[in-house]
């Protein structure tokens, strides 16, 4: 009876005759109206459509409809309880906006691709543990207070379970994570790895590395003498990282998406970071972003994203994540993403990564400048030495030698071979055959550029010794091609149709030669 009792008291509170406070329809106080629950007709008239008249959907309500799209109501119906989680969630391209628009209050960026960047590297902390892989962040810049530290600070509110230093031991890291992935993020990072310091981290270098794939462990022996067993730690972890450029190991900027922060211009202005305020208007950020990477989590690790052009191997590797949430997010960001891959993969990391890379680099730019497919050692130091900006007049504190140049380049399996010049035998380094630069410079270089518009081909080239202007060489034609195998300086292609070119076609032709290996 209890049961029966309850639900007549409902029904007698409803159809009672003492009136409402507020029209049952828009919730605005009923003024003058007759009604006793309705502050007009056509309040009522909506109201009884909506309740009594409404027409079944012909599916039972079981797929959404085109014409009525999801929106919260105007009047709340706190009656009911809170909303179902997702019931008024964002499209994924408006949470991202959001975030983009989040983190650029606090922090001016050098390019239009950082911003967006970082919001993919956020969203992809909270659902880590369902893809295979996790790229590293790296904040660096040339001098301190360009902004790195703030954006760590920022990003502790929308990552997923962040978890901020500047000081942590392998031991307590691999300890932490445990429980599953957290959002490690490293402050002073330059500081760790800098070998001034004289710490043995090594150990830390080792899991960083290896800790971007989800299969990475660490074992060590856990308990006493008495009873000490073998464990296996999971080292997977989304990881940033922030320092001065140039102190982060080059095996963790391979994994790495690296933003390079710069200090403010005097004309760029950011608001002021107050952390308890930037707690509390981040957190329905967090909230969406969480929620919405949550709903499409399967499908972005099941993803096999298009990448653009020339992103490969390890580079494609940790971007594939990050296109797969662009692409789940619709909207602009499929293609921002990509713009931001192509910038940090081909365009902002464009310079050699290491001296040796950088050494295969200049001499194949000395070979196409000179137009030949041979040069002995003396002539190829001298032209190192006359690179403008490059290091070879101080490598280790003294000019490059041939037998530093034989020793840099042996790594390469590129090794010096007997040239005749003028009857006499030379070392000296070739394109093709056993130990020549072709392979190298095949697998550690990109591709020529295929335009002819380049400023550099675009400039003629004096001769060392004579001081004549000789044609540009092509950009077209590859760096294997360049002679025909006597060492002789004969044009593939012709010459650029430019100013500088009409000037070099009045130079005196430098005639060929037909002793072997002249360069």
């Amino acid at each position: 009876m209890s049961e029966v009792d309850d639900t007549l008291s409902v029904i007698d509170f409803v159809i009672s005759d003492e009136p409402a406070a507020n029209c049952q329809q828009c919730g605005r106080p009923r003024g003058d109206s007759p009604s006793g629950d309705f502050c007009s007709e056509n309040c009522q008239r909506v109201w009884r459509g909506r309740h009594i008249a409404a027409k079944p959907t012909e599916d039972g309500g079981a797929q959404p409809s085109d014409s009525l799209p999801d929106a919260a109501p105007v009047n709340p119906l706190t009656w009911l309880g809170p909303a179902p989680a997702g019931a008024f969630a964002k499209p994924g391209h408006e949470v991202l906006d959001s975030v983009v628009t989040f983190v650029s209050r606090f922090s001016a960026f050098a390019n239009e691709h950082a911003a967006p960047a970082l919001a993919l590297w956020y969203a992809h902390t909270h659902v880590a543990e369902r893809l295979y892989v996790t790229p590293r962040l790296i904040l660096d810049s040339a001098e301190p207070g360009s902004g790195k530290t703030r954006v760590l600070e920022v990003a502790q509110y929308l990552v997923a379970k962040p978890e901020m230093t500047i000081s942590i031991t392998p031991a307590a890291i691999f300890r932490m994570l445990a429980d599953g992935p957290m959002t490690l993020l490293f402050d002073e990072i330059d500081a760790v790895f800098n070998p001034k310091t004289g710490g043995n981290n090594e150990d830390l270098r080792a899991l960083l590395n290896a800790g971007y794939k989800r299969s990475a462990t660490v074992t060590r022996c856990v308990g006493d003498a008495k009873s000490m067993n073998v464990t296996r730690f999971p080292v997977y972890a989304p990881v940033a990282l922030a320092g001065i450029a140039g102190g982060m190991p080059d095996t963790i900027t391979t994994r790495a998406i690296t933003v390079h922060m710069r200090k403010r211009r005097f004309d760029e202005v950011v608001e002021e970071f107050i952390e308890e305020d930037v707690e509390r208007e981040s957190a329905p950020v967090r909230a969406e972003l969480a929620e919405w990477v949550g709903r499409v989590g399967d499908e972005v690790s099941r993803a096999r994203p298009e990448r653009p052009a020339g992103v490969r191997d390890r580079a494609a590797e940790i971007w594939r994540p990050l296109l797969a949430i662009a692409d789940a997010a619709g909207g602009h960001w499929p293609e921002t993403a990509r713009r931001a891959c192509r910038h940090f993969v081909l365009e902002a990391t464009a310079q050699p990564a290491s001296i040796g890379v950088r050494l295969l680099a200049d001499v194949r730019q000395i070979f196409a400048a000179q137009n030949t497919d041979r040069m002995v050692t003396a002539e190829l130091i001298r032209e190192l030495h006359a690179v403008e900006d490059g290091p070879w007049t101080d490598v280790q504190g003294k000019p490059l030698d041939s037998r530093r140049l034989a020793k840099e380049l042996d790594r390469y399996l590129v090794r010096p071979k007997d040239l005749k010049v003028s009857g006499k035998t030379l070392k000296g380094y070739r394109i093709d055959g056993d130990g020549g630069l072709a392979d190298a410079w095949s697998r550690y270089l990109p591709p020529l550029e295929t335009g002819a518009t380049s400023a550099t081909n675009a400039t003629s080239q004096v001769d060392a010794t004579s001081g004549v202007a000789l044609p540009p060489s092509s950009a077209a034609t590859s760096a294997t091609g360049v002679a025909d195998g006597r060492g002789i300086q004969r044009p593939l292609a012709p010459v650029l149709s430019s100013p500088v070119a009409e000037v070099a076609d009045v130079a005196p032709a430098k005639p060929d030669h037909d002793t072997e290996g002249d360069r």
